[in-house]
């Protein structure tokens, strides 16, 4: 997967939305991660979460709930901005499989 992100970086197709952002930010252990964050900053276009996202984020989590599927809120709306967005996610995160299956 590192290898379709770094290539998604440098074609110039990654992009990110605040919740992303936020997050990763969130987890920034040392100097060496702040700048990259930065250099992510100036260069990767920010999805924007607005009234459709969160439209599509509450009919995602009541067909989830509907379905049995349990994921965090965060990883919900995240879902729900790619799809508004038609941005595909590369993820490790086991949650974001099951929200494609619902």
């Amino acid at each position: 997967m590192r290898a379709r992100v770094e290539s998604a970086l440098t074609a110039g197709e990654a992009c990110w939305c605040p919740l992303v952002r936020l997050e990763l930010w969130n987890g920034a252990a040392g100097e060496r991660d702040r700048k990259i964050l930065r250099d992510f900053e100036s260069v990767l276009p920010e999805l924007s979460i607005d009234d459709e996202v969160w439209a599509a984020a509450d009919a995602l989590a009541r067909r989830a709930r509907s379905s049995g599927v349990s994921v965090p809120a965060t990883d919900i709306l995240i879902a729900a901005c790619a799809r508004r967005h038609g941005a595909e996610l590369e993820t490790t995160d086991a949650d974001f499989a099951l929200l494609r299956s619902v």
